[in-house]
């Protein structure tokens, strides 16, 4: 007899799902409600809300390269995102230390794609300072992206998560 195979961690994609709609959804408000490149204090003195667009990654990196990175950043996107969804094929579904984590960058990365080919930028408009030093803006994708990043550095670091081979985070063969 061969043994049933166990459930993998692929149902954690309804996770990316929901970062995509939320971040599409903040998106269209942000564009139908927000005036371009005018800060509106949500928390005065750390937290505006602020409409800007980004053609780069993050801190604008490549925002000035003349078009071709949309196309770039835009296929690096889907093969992480791919890469990480093979990943959680073969990851047990209740290892969510390790789904949650690549759920969350492939939402935002998704998210973010969706941005490149609608409009040819990502839309940004989460705007944190302190007194003068302002902090790049960025949105909910970002957000998702930056927090699975956080996710698979601490879990993979600390052993957190499901199988691991030498420390790291690994999904399951």
């Amino acid at each position: 007899m061969t043994a049933s195979p166990k459930p993998n961690a692929l149902p954690w994609l309804l996770v990316s799902v929901l970062v995509v709609a939320l971040d599409q959804l903040t998106k269209w408000w942000v564009l139908t409600s927000l005036p371009e490149y005018t800060a509106i204090p949500v928390i005065e003195g750390f937290w505006n809300w602020y409409r800007t667009y980004n053609t780069g990654a993050a801190f604008s990196f490549l925002a000035d390269a003349g078009g071709w990175q949309k196309w770039f950043f835009t296929v690096l996107a889907f093969g992480i995102s791919s890469l990480l969804a093979w990943w959680l094929a073969r990851t047990p579904r209740g290892d969510w230390k390790t789904a949650l984590p690549f759920a969350l960058v492939i939402g935002g990365a998704i998210g973010n794609v969706i941005d490149r080919q609608l409009h040819g930028h990502v839309v940004d408009f989460i705007q944190w300072h302190w007194r003068d030093y302002y902090w790049p803006a960025f949105n909910l994708a970002d957000s998702a992206i930056v927090g699975g990043a956080i996710g698979i550095a601490l879990f993979g670091l600390f052993g957190g998560g499901g199988s691991r081979r030498g420390g790291a985070a690994q999904p399951e063969r």
